[in-house]
């Protein structure tokens, strides 16, 4: 017992001694560590002790490991206010008119050029491209399927059958026969929405809310009712049910993220999202759950969707694999519930059907235990990235700006001090070539006009760090 005790003194004392040189400012965030066998031989300590230091300082909170590079130092939380959105939803529907920013920050967010914090875009360093690469190349040589047919609605066979057993973790039991592949989410959402609305019908949306579910809306002739959010829980359930008792606005569905809500980060709780299920069903408004980020909520169980607590077929889940293996494949899907033969009828009139070969490639990834493992992972990187970015706005922004604490994804929404403007920003950036996303994009009535969006993505740099010094003086200025 006195050696186990010992060990135990032994492996903490190092823990200390490395926290000590973080606490000193000698290791900053971002920065490595020394590595396992350095630290073993100037201390003079076993290589497990340090292992046994390191996890201890893992499980602290402290530090986090990096695969095939080391241990480095994490970056505390930013203790800041988390922002919220509306305090009461607007009195009329709003017809959406795209902004020309988005156009702008998408074409700028894939130059070279330019420092990515506008686009939503993961990282080419998170993205198992080589072995998707792989796949695909084998199943080109063995099968003419991939390349020789049409994978008709509802869409590769093997693909849907990984997604129906994937999703049980997320509380559903979904049969492959309920899954439909899209091209990419966005084709998902917007089949799904066209199911159920007709040109200048009402849909509730979040506020703040992703602008590519504004595009969708205004691509469909449809309005927009604006509900407010919060960065803790999601959309006000209160603020929702005032808005649907109300009759001044007959709202025919509901558009909403409730893991990982792009762009607050937020995760709304199991329970709410049951009262959210309910309170549609009493009304019999369709729910379009927009789950795309839902991989990469950090918790350490898979977050529960609401299709999960759908009893009547009125949840209609979409999501892809965009943000987490390839978003070059276009590969999405949705599980449209009671509106599966409309949204089957929508896909066959567009695009009739999604590509066949990375529809294989990625259920071959799934099934071998490839993702898992993967997401594993990224989860981990992005929560790191978020952190640091975090941590760097704090460090270089004006007093009075805050940023949420995100649950999941690779997004940070930053709330600038009354005074800036983000619009102004947002030019500012380009010409220094930094893209971010300006607020204003993430609103139907063109709200949050001193808000921008960070993405997180891109591993930590001196470049990012300089663009991150560059933002914080044009607000300042």
């Amino acid at each position: 017992m006195s050696l186990i005790r010992d060990e135990q003194t032994l492996y903490s004392e190092v823990a200390d001694r490395v926290a000590g040189l973080i606490d000193k400012g000698t290791v900053r965030p971002g920065q490595k560590v020394p590595s396992v066998r350095k630290l073993s031989a100037q201390l003079k300590v076993s290589v497990s002790t340090v292992l046994q230091a390191y996890r201890l300082l893992e499980d602290r909170g402290r530090i986090v490991a990096r695969p095939q590079s080391g241990y480095y130092v994490r970056a505390a939380l930013a203790p800041t206010p988390v922002t919220r959105g509306l305090e009461r939803p607007p009195r009329a529907a709003t017809r959406v008119v795209i902004a020309d920013p988005i156009g702008r920050m998408l074409a700028a967010s894939t130059d070279a050029a330019y420092v990515h914090l506008g686009g939503a875009i993961p990282s080419d360093a998170t993205l198992p491209t080589r072995q998707l690469n792989r796949i695909s190349a084998a199943i080109a040589r063995r099968s003419k399927r991939g390349m020789n047919t049409y994978d008709l609605p509802p869409g590769c066979p093997e693909l849907r059958a990984q997604i129906a057993r994937r999703y049980i973790d997320a509380g559903c039991e979904l049969a492959p026969d309920d899954v439909m592949t899209t091209c990419g989410a966005q084709e998902a959402l917007m089949l799904c929405l066209r199911a159920v609305t007709r040109p200048g019908d009402v849909v509730a949306i979040e506020s703040p809310t992703f602008y590519g579910h504004l595009q969708i809306i205004e691509g469909l002739g449809l309005r927009a009712l604006e509900i407010p959010s919060c960065c803790d829980e999601g959309v006000s359930l209160e603020a929702l049910e005032a808005a649907l008792r109300g009759g001044r606005h007959r709202i025919k569905a509901c558009l909403l993220v409730t893991n990982a809500q792009n762009p607050s980060g937020s995760v709304m709780p199991d329970d709410r999202k049951r009262q959210l299920v309910r309170l549609l069903a009493k009304r019999d408004v369709p729910l379009i759950e927009d789950d795309t980020y839902g991989d990469l909520v950090y918790a350490a169980s898979r977050a529960v969707v609401c299709k999960a607590f759908d009893t009547s077929g009125l949840v209609m889940l979409c999501s892809s694999f965009s943000k987490t293996l390839a978003p070059g494949a276009r590969v999405g899907w949705c599980a449209p519930g009671r509106f599966h033969a409309e949204v089957r009828r929508g896909k066959i009139a567009t695009t009739l059907a999604t590509p066949t070969l990375p529809q294989m490639a990625i259920a071959q990834f799934l099934e071998t235990g490839g993702y898992e493992h993967h997401l594993r992972k990224v989860r981990a990187f992005y929560a790191e990235q978020v952190q640091l970015v975090s941590a760097a706005v704090q460090r270089y922004f004006p007093p009075g700006t805050r940023v949420t604490r995100p649950a999941g994804g690779f997004v940070v929404w930053v709330e600038l001090p009354g005074k800036c403007d983000a619009m102004r920003l947002y030019e500012s950036a380009l010409e220094r070539k930094i893209s971010i996303a300006p607020g204003p994009i993430f609103s139907a009535t063109g709200r949050f006009k001193n808000f921008v969006r960070l993405n997180c993505s891109s591993p930590w740099s001196s470049d990012l760090d300089a663009a991150l010094r560059t933002l914080g003086q044009l607000c300042a200025a």
